[in-house]
């Protein structure tokens, strides 16, 4: 059995949002064809995610010279062990669907807190003597539902300006993920009277790769 995060960056259902009406076909094919596997559903907007501040780097220096955790102050304490629960809880799943919109050629500022979150050294990556960075999430794979008003997927004009897929992607190699599909649901704004077809074509192609997930 597999546990898969289905890790969901939109403030908006999937009766108002692109990428989670998408997110939530490819969820049901997956689970139609993986009755037995476990499907984590984490609302970024709906969860704790502390961002990279100075107590959390204050915590994580004191950790690192040697003090104790109960050494650290309050805040220090809360948000280095809830950063250590999301990191922990990413490596121990097997699978990875992010589902998240463009805002200004990128996703949310929340899907980067929870990527800064779980981008750990020694948990999900390690620096090693003459060999340099190596990802330690090699067993894992992802995929990327992504919306944008504008056609920003991989060969268009405007591929250039999109930073969400490619900033994944590269965290993701970093990380050690040699598995990453993306699914990309564009062009509603410059084709709005195409805006439904678009909507479909993407539901048939997540639903393509739920099966092979």
């Amino acid at each position: 059995m597999a546990t898969v995060l289905y890790i969901l960056a939109n403030p908006n259902d999937h009766e108002a949002s692109y990428s989670s009406a998408v997110g939530k076909e490819f969820v049901e094919a997956y689970r139609s064809a993986n009755p037995k596997d476990e499907v984590v559903h984490l609302d970024l907007y709906q969860m704790d995610i502390p961002q990279l501040d100075a107590d959390v780097f204050s915590g994580w220096g004191k950790l690192g010279a040697g003090k104790a955790f109960g050494e650290l102050t309050l805040s220090e304490k809360t948000k280095v062990s809830r950063l250590g629960e999301l990191v922990d809880q990413f490596v121990a799943a097997d699978k990875y669907v992010f589902v998240s919109p463009i805002w200004n050629y990128s996703y949310p500022p929340v899907m980067k807190a929870y990527i800064d979150a779980i981008c750990v050294a020694g948990k999900t990556f390690q620096y090693v003597k003459d060999k340099g960075r190596i990802g330690l999430l090699s067993d894992k794979k992802a995929v990327h539902i992504q919306a944008s008003g504008s056609i920003l997927s991989p060969g268009s004009p405007n591929a250039g300006y999109e930073m969400g897929h490619r900033h994944l992607a590269g965290i993701m190699e970093f990380l050690g993920v040699p598995y990453l599909e993306g699914i990309f649901v564009e062009g509603m704004a410059e084709l709005p009277d195409q805006a439904l077809q678009i909507k479909e074509k993407a539901i048939q192609q997540s639903r393509e790769i739920a099966l092979s997930f």
